[in-house]
């Protein structure tokens, strides 16, 4: 049984520190083919606080910057945190966005990665009552955003103490990909697990499935965080094929819904690895979840400062790590701290089974398709490596379905669509037919964030 960990005055964040600097010359990140020490980043860490003090930042100051993992990155993240200031880290993906989302965060400085120039991003402080609220607390920040993928993304503030809380307890230590992005809350949460835990962070810089193999080859990395998307995508890709891929010896995946199809095929890549079902929201945090058996969509969330309930059918979440609020909208929250996920799940005793998105639900003339079902029908298909439903604008019906589907190379397409239609008549229901399908590359189907784009 782990020991309890005491939290003195600089509350879950000076312990992740100490816990730094005992560790001296062991390795807190891999990048670019080298081992970076705790000492090192410790060090990079300390003179990033001297040069944000001189540049006018301090307790309070919301700070923007773009990038992804490595030295530079991180120690910009514990400098921060060190002088209590607000993070905001975007992804390289999301520069096209990045005026309209400096102003949802109320940027006050923007620090360059490569140059690390600050500038000045307005004359006056923020003054948002969620903002306020941080400063007066003391403890440092972070803003992160949700996808927009229903409308405006929304501006999440943190309490980066409440976040941290749930890494003072020691786990074990892994060589884990930073695969998820830097703006996206699981992948802090990663780096967080990292840091706490006596792991080591494996910086990868490009997300495709040849580089992911090679940086998990080079860095003998043991745990691979990751969407379903892109293991669907890196199972198409036969990238796998032409790599080590041995030292793996667990995958997690969320975000998302799992196909089984996917599942099922995962164990040729990781032949020696366990596979974990995580579930976690940008608002709430990462629950600790287990599931009864290694192929199994059902799971357990929940843990300590987690309670969780279902309602109609959707599971809602009450966390103590959740956030403070959003910048730009109204809280999703309720007075009694439960927050409606808009994931829909099926129950069997103490576990759950997520089945979609409430807004992904495909409405045909009053009757509900669930993708993941019509997803599972079409990969059942051995041509067919990857598969997207999502819905079509219809005048009489509302809406109807459509598919984007990535087929074997070197197959007859026409001949192919034709069985798969013969394939979809005899296993859905009429209205849940896709009514028009779209042939597209396997690495279409996903966002930046690795997340399947329904849209």
């Amino acid at each position: 049984m782990l020991a309890a960990v005491e939290v003195g005055s600089g509350g879950a964040l000076q312990v992740i520190f100490e816990r730094l600097r005992s560790r001296a010359e062991e390795p807190v990140l891999w990048e670019q083919g080298r081992e970076v020490s705790a000492e090192s980043l410790l060090a990079h860490t300390a003179a990033m606080v001297v040069h944000l003090k001189k540049s006018g930042i301090h307790s309070g100051c919301i700070v923007g910057f773009c990038g992804d993992y490595g030295l530079a990155t991180v120690s910009i993240f514990l400098a921060l945190f060190e002088l209590k200031a607000i993070a905001v880290p975007f992804s390289v993906g999301a520069q096209a966005e990045l005026t309209l989302l400096a102003g949802e965060a109320q940027l006050e400085f923007w620090l360059d990665v490569p140059t690390l120039e600050v500038k000045r991003m307005r004359e006056r402080p923020a003054d948002h009552p969620l903002v306020m609220r941080l400063r007066e607390s003391g403890n440092p920040g972070l803003i992160v955003f949700t996808s927009g993928s229903s409308g405006k993304p929304k501006a999440i503030l943190h309490d980066v103490q409440r976040v941290a809380s749930k890494f003072v307890t020691p786990r074990r230590g892994w060589r884990m990909v930073l695969f998820l992005l830097i703006d996206h809350f699981g992948g802090f949460n990663t780096l967080l697990a990292c840091l706490a835990y006596g792991g080591t962070g494996v910086c990868v810089g490009s997300r495709t499935p040849m580089d992911v193999c090679a940086a998990i080859e080079r860095a003998r990395a043991d745990l691979l965080p990751a969407t379903p998307t892109f293991l669907s995508v890196l199972i198409a890709s036969g990238a796998w094929r032409n790599h080590n891929l041995s030292s793996i010896t667990l995958v997690t995946y969320g975000a998302e819904p799992m196909p089984e199809v996917t599942l099922r095929r995962l164990p040729d890549l990781f032949p020696t690895a366990d596979f974990k079902q995580t579930y976690g929201l940008s608002e709430l945090g990462v629950l600790r979840s287990a599931s009864p058996k290694n192929d199994s969509l059902w799971l357990r969330v929940g843990g300590q400062d987690f309670e969780t309930r279902v309602i109609a059918g959707i599971l809602h979440i009450k966390s103590k790590s959740s956030m403070l609020g959003y910048l730009n909208a109204p809280s999703t929250i309720d007075s009694e701290g439960w927050m409606n996920t808009g994931d829909m799940v099926e129950e069997d005793g103490d576990l759950i089974k997520v089945i979609g998105r409430q807004s992904d639900v495909i409405n045909v003339g009053g009757q509900k398709v669930f993708p993941l079902e019509v997803e599972a029908v079409l990969l059942a298909n051995p041509e067919v490596v990857e598969a997207t439903v999502f819905a079509i604008p219809h005048p009489v019906l509302g809406q109807v379905v459509g598919a984007r589907l990535s087929l074997q190379a070197e197959v007859d397409e026409r001949a192919v669509l034709e069985k798969i239609k013969v394939h979809c008549k005899a296993q859905l229901q009429k209205y849940k037919i896709p009514m028009r399908f779209e042939l597209v590359g396997v690495d279409t189907h996903g966002s930046d964030r690795g997340k399947k784009i329904r849209r």
